[in-house]
């Protein structure tokens, strides 16, 4: 990328937190009548007897709820890039149905993707007994979370159970942060667009390497569209992996971009029965820390579905910038992939079929 491709993002993924304040468009609500497509839905699963990877959306009919869904996909990918969603009835249903039914909702905005190492499609984030294996990640543990993305092209999240003392969620347009680095350091978006090595936190397979073994962009750029690629503790943990601690001049530029991101961010309350969604190549999320809890069932628990959307935006290099930080080992597959045992060969990380190689 050279100089005369470098240019501030001036469309809806660039917000600033404090405009999202008053504008509260990206909130939308269920009803009574939405609430009931979910219960018809899931009552239908139930009996045809499908299992939760089997779902599709043709599977799991939401007439009316699916035109609100229909909106907020597009605002995931060509708008702000995020929506909140309130409502969802985790009162009235047990564990079991509400991933179907969570499941059910987010496969009308894209495919179910495993998140962790049990491959898991609905994962648990709780510091309680329902935590997955997931490898050496602190996910659901009750320190303040940095702002970050996920691995896959969206996020979502269910409150099943908030923490007692209700932390705050925080995103960030990873596209303001973009544009205020070009504002105020441009000198250092080529080091921003080489990237980073990322760890896998353990949760690689036998043949790959513990670390991806090439660097991922944390900004990188094609035809105007801009993706970002940042979560610092899988960044320095590669470093610290390789017994190479990261430089002061890098961790003053990472430094710089968690300045930002907490100077733009949003703020607002996630409470039960929320779901949030995010393109995690435009927005970061995080969290306030929280009271640690000692009896079960009053744990913050969410639930959390990881989604690939086809063409969902265009990439620099998709094997690296797209499937290079979160395919590997029994992360990054589709329920489809895992009938059919294409989790037991080679990764293929590019369209072409070809395989990319680890360091």
């Amino acid at each position: 990328m050279d100089d005369r491709t470098i240019a501030p993002v001036t469309d809806g993924s660039a917000w600033y937190g404090t405009d999202l304040e008053t504008d509260r468009s990206w909130e939308y609500a269920l009803e009574d009548s939405h609430i009931r497509e979910l219960e018809t839905a899931l009552a239908a699963v139930r009996k045809s007897g499908l299992k939760l990877a089997d779902i599709s959306a043709a599977d799991f009919r939401l007439p009316k709820l699916s035109r609100m869904l229909t909106s907020i996909a597009g605002d995931l990918q060509s708008g702000r890039g995020f929506a909140l969603l309130r409502g969802f009835p985790v009162a009235a249903h047990d564990n079991p149905d509400l991933e179907l039914m969570y499941y059910g909702l987010c496969s009308h905005i894209g495919t179910g993707m495993t998140q962790n190492s049990d491959a898991g499609l609905v994962h648990y984030v709780t510091a309680g007994a329902l935590k997955p294996n997931q490898g050496s990640r602190a996910v659901g543990f009750p320190k303040f979370v940095r702002l970050h993305v996920d691995l896959m092209d969206i996020v979502s999240l269910l409150c099943v159970r908030q923490a007692a003392d209700a932390p705050q969620s925080h995103l960030a347009s990873s596209t303001t942060i973009y544009n205020e680095v070009l504002r105020r350091r441009p000198d250092l978006m080529p080091r921003l667009q080489a990237g980073f090595e990322w760890d896998r936190m353990g949760e690689h397979a036998a043949g790959e390497s513990p670390t991806s073994g090439y660097r991922v962009p944390l900004f990188s750029q094609v035809n105007g569209v801009v993706s970002c690629r940042y979560n610092r503790s899988w960044m320095v943990s590669a470093n610290a992996r390789k017994n190479e601690p990261m430089s002061e001049e890098d961790e003053a530029i990472l430094d710089l971009i968690d300045e930002i991101a907490a100077e733009t961010r949003l703020a607002f309350p996630f409470q039960n029965g929320d779901v949030q969604f995010c393109n995690n190549y435009t927005i970061l999320h995080g969290r306030d820390a929280h009271a640690v809890e000692r009896v079960e069932n009053r744990m913050r628990l969410l639930m959390r579905i990881w989604l690939n959307v086809p063409a969902f935006r265009q990439f620099s290099d998709e094997a690296v910038v797209r499937y290079g930080i979160g395919c590997h080992g029994n992360l990054g597959w589709s329920a489809e992939d895992l009938v059919a045992e294409r989790n037991n060969s080679p990764r293929i990380r590019r369209a072409d079929g070809a395989v990319l190689i680890d360091a």
